[in-house]
Formats: C-alpha cells, structure tokens, sequence
C-alpha cells in the first residue's frame, strides 16, 4: 500500500496556504491614497482588500471594492462631541478596536474601528502564518457601511436600533492614553444602550435599560418579569430580512418598562457587523459554508434552509422567549413587515451612504432587499416550524402551576398559572400544541413549590417530559382522566416530590445538571446565563 508523506489534513492545509500565497502576489489595482483636511478626510475603509483575481476566485469578490474606495467623513474631536466626552475604557472583542467614552450626563458611547482582525482571536502561534492572513482577508465579507443603512430601516420596521455615525477620530489631545491607538481611525460611534436613555425614542426613551442576562434572570425569577415577545418576534424577523445571523444573547439590550405592577423588557438590537454578511461568493468561501450553516449570505431569497443557518446562534434564546407565540402571530409580524419596508423606505434608508458608495451598492442592496422582504412569509413559518418542533418550557422561581388538557385528536392545551402572595392562581400563558408542529415539550418546574396538572380524556402523540423543580412539587390527576398513546415521563429529583402513580406515567429518578432546577441552572444549562 502506498504511504502518503503528510495526512490528508496537512495536505489541505498545504494546499490551502499555496493557493494563498499564489494569490497574495499576484497583482492588485493602485489604491487610493487619504488625504484629510481641515473638517473632513477622504479616507478608504480597507484599501488592503484588494486582491487580484486569482484570490478573488478562491476566496470571495466579497465587500472589497466597498473597502477599498475612499469616501469624505468628518472628524470627531471627542473634547467636543455632546459637549466634551470622556474617555472610559478600551474593550470589545479581538477583532474590533472599541472605546467607551461617556458624557457629562453619565450616557455612554461607543466608538468602534470599522477595519477589524479576527486573527487576533487565534492562538498565538498561529498569529503569524497564513492562517492568521486569510482570517484578516475575510473581513471582506462585511459591508463596513452596512450598519448606517439600518436605522431608517428599523424606523419603518418599529424596530428598536441605535444611531451609528460614521467619523474619522481626530488626533485629540482628549483621547489621552487610548490617542496612539484611536487617533486617525476610521469608526463607528453610537449609543451604548444601558441605563437611562429616557431622551431617545429609537429605544422607546426608557429609563432604564439592562443587558441579556439580567433580564432573562428576572424572567425566570419572577412571573411578574416578561419579555415583549411580539416585539422581539418582529426584530428577528427583522434580524433575517438583513441577513443578520450574528444575533447570539449579547447583541442584545433590553428597555425596561413597568406597567400595572408588571415589569416588561422591549428588545433593542446592536451591533449589526454581520447584517447583509456576503460570504458563498469563492470556491473555497462556498465550501467552508456547507460546514458553517449559520455563515448566511445575503442574496435574494431567505428560504427554509437560511432560516436554520440564521437562528443557529440565537436559537435557545429564541425559543424561550417566543414559546407562546402562535402561527398566527408569527405570519401577521411577517405580513406587518411586508408592509411597513416599502420600495420607498429602501431607497430612502440607501441615501444616507456617501455616494462613492451608493453608486458600488445601492442597486444591489435595493434589488436583494424588496426581493427578501417577498420570503418574510414563507421565513416566518419556517421560523416557526423551527422552535416549535422541540419546547423548552420554563417555569419561574416563584410558585407555579402547569396544567395540561390532552385533547382527542392528540392537540395539548398548556397553562401556565402563578400564585399571588395570598395564593390566587393568575393565568399567564397558554398555548395550543399540535402533534403535527411539536415533536416533544420539556416543562421545568425551577423553584418554590410547583404543581403539574393532568386532565382531559385524550390521546397522548408528543413526548411530555416534566421536570420537578426545587421545594416540594406535585402530580395532580384531576378526576376522569383518560390518556391514549404515548406515556409521559416525569424526572423526579426525589427532595420530597408527591407525584402520584398512574399507567400513564413513568416516573424517573433524576440527577439535575447545573443546579437546572432553578433559574440560574436553567440559564446556565441552556447557555443564557
């Protein structure tokens, strides 16, 4: 038997960092050069993207000619924006350089470097090979002008957005020990939405905003906590109309507001750095896109496959958040959006980019964009069909009770009620649940004392898993109940549980993982922590 010198893996790897040197000397066009004056600089977002057609057939035309062209953009002299801000702290990601600033209200901002590297995020003795380049060049595949567009979008959509400004950082005395790495940079500068932001109506002027995970923490406290999920149903929607794929816990704050001794929590996206992504354009590109379904191109169609791609980093928060919520409400958000992201609010939401760029995108943009918005109904199903298939249910810290009404045709009615101080049940959701969308309902009980309730004379086709909670919970078979198909399993913790028996019910004793059965467990279980 032949014996290859190297593995299959060192070959491709090889092969790999041939094509990328090959392609890395062939020639590329002149660049422009930035040249700045006394408000503005003409200045090219990445001049170094520009590659020579023989990389551009492995690795993607992308973004690169948006990158490379130079565009007029004002300087920001931080000792005088909103009066004067300064200079918090240097955070963000490997890959983008990102400064707090703060004004002398105690508001915060964010300036972010438009030009990022993700090799950055490599070990370090990769940081210096080829790999570490390739990672850099495919930068190209985000539109650095692409966020600017998606405020007056978001108007239109009644989606909640920040305001990005695209600025060229003076060389100002006021950056302090952060002016050598932030000086003459070209940026993002934007509200960092937390705290008090009662003055701006584009996050509904609250006066308080909290990040992901304080407030997903309150919710499963406390059933006096919620989400507005028709609002955060028609954000994700939103979120796939841009293509925007990136939309994982943190890309989210939340707008407190309390009404009638309820607090709700209204969803504001940020960062859209992966909005209008563009990356199954090279051969190679393609290729590691079959094995990174959610790397979601922006093209003319959002189909039943994208959708999978879409939610795959932000899925577990999103069936948490949108369990209740019907198919009907699902097709009227998509059917709203239809209607609200007109021909007119695209073309408008085009021209706020400088006109070097509009002549290279606005065509395309505009194209894809009344195009997708046609899939929004078709997008929204399959979203749906996507969470609905396997229910995560939880309870909250406080007393809870599920009652389940199994119906003939194997439908399952789920209520879930909460106990006031002085013991009065309040119904907080329902929900119908077909056999023919839902293949299986997990339902956590987390803390206090809960109670599960099973009635109807019904057939059974879903597989109903209970999950006990912390104090001491119970089964409770209400008189005439009557169940055809399949049994449903209870996971006991065995901490004093009364869960009665019936041949219906398998009973199995069970170990939580992570403290699961309370809300903190939950969250850090289900990766929401």
């Amino acid at each position: 038997m032949m014996k290859f010198p190297f593995s299959p893996k060192k070959a491709t790897l090889s092969i790999i960092g041939l094509l990328w040197v090959l392609s890395y000397f062939w020639p590329v066009a002149a660049q422009a050069q930035s040249v700045p004056n006394d408000s503005t600089a003409t200045v090219a977002a990445g001049k170094h993207y520009l590659r020579s057609s023989f990389h551009r057939f492995w690795w993607g035309e992308h973004y690169r000619k948006v990158w490379a062209e130079p565009v007029q953009v004002p300087f920001l002299w931080i000792s005088k924006f909103q009066g004067g801000v300064e200079p918090l702290k240097q955070g963000g990601s490997f890959q983008t350089k990102n400064l707090r600033l703060v004004d002398k209200k105690g508001r915060e901002y964010v300036l972010r470097s438009i030009d990022k590297d993700p090799s950055k995020a490599l070990p370090t003795f990769l940081q210096k090979t080829f790999v570490a380049n390739l990672m850099r060049d495919q930068t190209s595949v985000i539109h650095p002008y692409g966020a600017f567009i998606v405020p007056a979008l978001a108007t239109a959509a009644d989606v909640y957005h920040t305001n990005p400004q695209l600025v060229y950082v003076a060389d100002d005395p006021a950056l302090g020990e952060f002016r050598a790495e932030f000086a003459h940079t070209l940026a993002l500068l934007e509200e960092r939405p937390d705290g008090n932001w009662e003055t701006i109506s584009s996050f509904g002027n609250p006066n308080d905003i909290v990040s992901s995970k304080k407030a997903i923490s309150q919710m499963v406290k406390s059933p006096t906590h919620a989400v507005e999920a028709g609002r955060y149903l028609r954000s994700r929607l939103f979120d796939m109309w841009l293509s925007d794929w990136s939309r994982r816990e943190d890309q989210w704050r939340w707008a407190v507001q309390k009404k009638d001794g309820q607090t709700f929590y209204a969803p504001i996206p940020r960062d859209r750095d992966h909005a209008f992504f563009k990356f199954n354009d090279g051969v190679l590109t393609k290729l590691v896109g079959v094995f990174k379904p959610n790397y979601q191109s922006f093209d003319k169609t959002i189909v039943g496959s994208n959708v999978t791609g879409l939610i795959k980093s932000s899925r577990q928060m999103d069936s948490y958040l949108l369990a209740y919520l019907t198919r009907e409400e699902f097709q009227q958000a998509a059917l709203d959006l239809q209607a609200r992201l007109t021909d007119q609010v695209i073309e408008q939401a085009l021209q706020t980019w400088p006109p070097q760029i509009r002549e290279l995108s606005a065509a395309e943009f505009a194209n894809k964009l009344k195009s997708r918005r046609q899939d929004l109904l078709s997008a929204a199903e399959a979203f749906y069909k996507e969470i609905n298939e396997d229910v995560l249910v939880p309870g909250t810290d406080a007393q809870d009770t599920f009652e389940f009404q199994f119906e003939p045709d194997g439908s399952l009615l789920l209520f879930h009620y909460t106990h006031s101080p002085d013991k009065e049940k309040k119904l907080i959701h329902q929900k119908k649940f077909l056999p023919k969308e839902t293949h299986s309902i997990s339902v956590f009980g987390l803390g206090d004392k809960d109670t599960f309730v099973l009635r109807g004379t019904g057939k059974n086709k879903m597989n109903l898993k209970l999950y006990g909670g912390e104090g001491t919970d119970l089964l409770e078979i209400s008189p005439g109940f009557q169940l055809k198909g399949r049994k449903i399993l209870v996971l006991d913790e065995e901490d004093g549980n009364e869960f009665g028996k019936h041949q219906k019910i398998n009973k199995k004793a069970y170990v939580p993982a992570a403290q699961e059965f309370n809300g903190d467990g939950w969250l850090l279980r289900h990766r929401l922590h």
